[in-house]
């Protein structure tokens, strides 16, 4: 690499608390990320030892994976090129190579971003805590002094390709061959799953299920033509709503752009909750940790998924852990307690037997396992999941936040409510009638509602009650 001296590099816009997401050509550039690519073998003592490094379909991936790829082995770590690759195939790569590994990806951000998701080997985040401030402070020394220092022995660079691998392995965890035919619409919004569904579920690489895959927008594009690769926002998720209800589809599901989220729809077109999700997957685990014989199989839920979560979990003899929102402390906790599987209400899904990473694919595996096991219609099994009724997520743009919790909590106190400050703050009433949590988001101006109650006229009442207050 070669630099103008004159500059100064500072990558605190791109580096953020879990990865490092920019706009190509300005915060995100070739000569940047060979300096993150040295840095990183160099903070992570990764000497000798080899580094996989892959990118989902934008158009900058292959030029970001071979920059960080030579800065990588300029650094002395040999590399193995992934090429085309899921975020949650990183996650395998690096846990059943047991090697570090990065993938090029913004996730659900628009074509004119691109980022960078690391692991450890053996999947293990990297975060702002963990190595990614001194990636950061490494990298800007390196961009500041206009080369990288050469290690004594140079690695290698090679290529390999692990997706048959990837698909194999997840068909080891769910069975899906005994199903009975079900057809499955699927949205992969011109990002990863258009080349990991084929694999996965369908029979380009390995024998046929017994699934008609009915394909929406598999053509791997970064520009994003049909629409966001973002599941999460409702418009997003029209055509594939569409589609199910067109082709009397048994279920859809939607990815994000870089595959590691999944989002449900059942027959009618409806969206089935990510806590629903949560919980149905919790069942099958639960009984699967206990045919093998553990006890009480520990199951992760963040505070915003349903209280439906920690009823049915206990209900299946299961222990229940609430954690923040946020996926490295999500996969902190996975391991501290030896969790089987945890959820969050944005579709992240994590497994024990996937390196506590989170997978989108492998809880698509799960539903459609049950789905495919019983003769009733997906609308019918969501329903048992989500005995409650939420609000979703809504944002209130507020200056003072901690005054506008103030209020609410003031206007609460004569009541039978608990406070508890795990995340923000959450509010149960201790009758079990609702509950809601206020946070306070990091990064804009805005302090996030989420209620849930048995009912929507309590739901409803509570939430605008709450609205009102902060708003006022």
């Amino acid at each position: 690499m070669t630099s103008d001296q004159t500059r100064t590099f500072d990558l605190s816009a791109s580096f953020k608390a879990y990865d490092v997401r920019g706009i190509v050509g300005e915060s995100i550039t070739a000569e940047i990320v060979e300096a993150v690519g040295a840095a990183f073998v160099d903070v992570l003592g990764l000497e000798g030892q080899t580094v996989l490094v892959g990118g989902d379909m934008r158009p900058s991936s292959p030029e970001f994976s071979k920059a960080f790829a030579s800065g990588a082995a300029t650094r002395g770590a040999n590399v193995q090129l992934l090429d085309l690759i899921s975020t949650d195939e990183l996650y395998y790569a690096c846990g059943a190579l047991n090697a570090a590994g990065a993938t090029f990806t913004a996730s659900h951000n628009p074509a004119e971003y691109n980022g960078i998701k690391m692991a450890k080997a053996g999947a293990v985040p990297i975060s702002s805590e963990t190595g990614l401030k001194e990636i950061q402070a490494l990298a800007e020394q390196y961009l500041n002094a206009g080369s990288i220092p050469a290690a004594e022995t140079q690695g290698q660079i090679g290529v390999r390709d692990v997706l048959r691998d990837y698909a194999e392995y997840l068909r080891t965890l769910v069975d899906l061959s005994g199903s009975r035919p079900l057809k499955v619409v699927v949205d992969a919004g011109n990002g990863m799953a258009g080349l990991t569904t084929p694999a996965v579920l369908g029979d380009t690489l390995l024998p046929k299920l017994p699934f008609d895959i009915v394909p929406l927008y598999f053509e791997l594009d970064g520009s994003f033509p049909n629409h966001p690769a973002n599941p999460l926002e409702p418009e997003n998720l029209r055509d594939l709503q569409a589609a199910v209800v067109e082709h009397g589809a048994d279920i859809g599901l939607a990815f994000d752009g870089d595959a590691d989220r999944c989002f449900v729809i059942d027959e009618k077109g409806e969206a089935v909750s990510p806590s629903a999700i949560t919980g149905m997957v919790a069942r099958r685990e639960i009984a699967r940790a206990k045919a093998q014989g553990e006890a009480t199989p520990t199951i992760i839920h963040n505070l915003l998924t349903s209280r439906a979560v920690p009823e049915l979990v206990a209900e299946d003899g299961g222990r229940a852990v609430r954690t923040r929102v946020g996926h490295s402390f999500i996969k902190a906790v996975m391991a501290e307690e030896g969790a089987i599987f945890g959820g969050e209400h944005s579709a992240h899904f994590y497994f024990r037997d996937f390196w506590n990473a989170d997978t989108g694919m492998l809880a698509a595996m799960h539903v459609l396992a049950a789905l495919g096991e019983q003769d009733g219609p997906l609308s019918d099994l969501g329903r048992e999941y989500e005995p409650y009724v939420s609000s979703g997520e809504i944002n209130s743009e507020i200056e003072d936040k901690a005054g506008a919790v103030e209020r609410v909590r003031a206007d609460f106190e004569t009541e039978d409510v608990a406070v508890d400050h795990l995340d923000g703050s959450t509010f149960t009433a201790a009758d079990g009638s609702f509950w809601f949590n206020l946070r306070p988001s990091n990064t804009e101006p805005y302090l996030r509602l989420n209620a849930e109650a048995t009912d929507r006229a309590t739901m409803e009442r509570v939430r605008d009650r709450v609205l009102a207050l902060v708003r006022s």
